[in-house]
């Protein structure tokens, strides 16, 4: 997997705990404090993907309308979006499920090096043979 670069973190309290400005500039995304920005961006530069990961604990999980939202966000932003919702448990998720967007990932605190996409054919395939 190559190596993500940090590039924002914040929460409801404090909206730049981390803020590369510079970096998110340069990409097209610049930074306000005011803006409805996700808890976490990371980047790709490998594969031209931006993380906005979204802490269902904050703003609840990536629904359609929040998509939205970040989808106007990086209107001038060249990378592919990839929009992650966290959640602490398979509990958490369960209550949230029926509000996530299609074409969303879901990362799980339970199970870390899981993740579940929902729907799309990005991720569709055969797992490699067993040796």
């Amino acid at each position: 997997m190559p190596e993500a670069k940090l590039l924002y973190v914040g929460d409801t309290a404090n909206k730049s705990l981390f803020v590369e400005e510079d970096i998110l500039r340069q990409i097209g995304l610049p930074f306000s404090p005011d803006g409805k920005f996700p808890d976490v961006v990371l980047y790709l530069e490998e594969r031209g993907w931006l993380i906005l990961i979204e802490a269902v604990t904050t703003h609840g999980p990536i629904s359609p309308e929040r998509m939205v939202e970040f989808t106007d966000m990086l209107r001038d932003c060249k990378l592919q979006p990839v929009f992650v919702t966290a959640f602490l448990t398979w509990g958490d998720f369960k209550k949230d499920m029926t509000k996530l967007a299609w074409d969303t990932e879901v990362w799980l605190g339970e199970v870390p090096e899981h993740m579940i996409h929902f729907n799309g054919p990005k991720f569709l395939g055969t797992l490699p043979e067993a040796d």
